[in-house]
């Protein structure tokens, strides 16, 4: 599994990949984290980077590259099961999770949709008063000019479609 790190989240958790490594062969096992503050509160956004599906988390606490991945993971697993992809998670991502490598943020392309959706984001979570969970869903819902307008858990379901059984 590659969890790419922004340089705000790098420095948070301690962690300073000096290399951008490519797509993982699994889609599903390659995530893109970022760090963000709305109303005084930080939270971390850890994004598919293929499929931009995303999900929201309180980052208190989220000190060291361990408690990333173990907070990452309980946030997307809670997500992905309460979509409806619960066995997508558990065929596709938990069994990655067994190796984690960080690595810088792919390209400016991620890196722009990350921030449409963390602008959002802030504006459910400050305006709307949603927990990061339900902003996660709302986040998942919305259409991606990066993904051609698909919304990002339907992305992610066609990602899965297209993965070999042996993934």
């Amino acid at each position: 599994m590659v969890i790419r790190l922004s340089q705000k989240l790098s420095k948070r958790v301690g962690e300073t990949p000096t290399n951008v490594l490519p797509l993982d062969q699994n889609l599903l096992a390659d995530w893109s984290g970022h760090l963000f503050t709305a109303d005084r509160t930080q939270y971390v956004i850890l994004t598919n980077t293929a499929s931009l599906y995303s999900a929201v988390f309180y980052g208190r606490g989220v000190t060291d590259g361990g408690r990333l991945i173990q907070r990452g993971l309980e946030s997307v697993r809670g997500v992905m099961v309460d979509d409806g992809l619960g066995f997508l998670y558990l065929r596709l991502v938990a069994l990655s999770a067994a190796s984690v490598i960080f690595s810088k943020s792919l390209n400016r392309s991620v890196t722009g949709s990350m921030n449409d959706l963390i602008n959002c984001a802030k504006v459910w979570l400050t305006e709307a008063e949603l927990s990061p969970y339900d902003t996660s869903f709302k986040l998942n819902d919305m259409p991606m000019s990066a993904i051609k307008y698909a919304n990002p858990r339907e992305a992610l379901k066609s990602l899965s479609a297209e993965m070999p059984e042996t993934a």
